[in-house]
């Protein structure tokens, strides 16, 4: 193989992984979001249960705050 030619593989290999790092860094945004989502997600259903725990006892304390004394 001559210089050249292995030059321009060379390049074509950098162009290419490249092109999947930028790939890569989009898939790992796209998932960072859909964490961020969730953990919102998780936040309010975590505030719901309490809340319901709360109302669901005579003094409005929750249940696991009476369990720990």
């Amino acid at each position: 193989m001559s210089w050249p030619r292995e030059a321009f593989e060379a390049l074509r290999q950098m162009v290419l992984i490249d092109h999947r790092v930028g790939d890569l860094t989009d898939r790992v945004k796209a998932v960072a979001v859909t964490c961020e989502e969730l953990d919102r997600r998780l936040n309010r259903l975590e505030a719901k249960i309490e809340l319901l725990e709360r109302m669901a006892t005579p003094t409005g304390r929750a249940l696991h705050e009476n369990s720990e004394k």
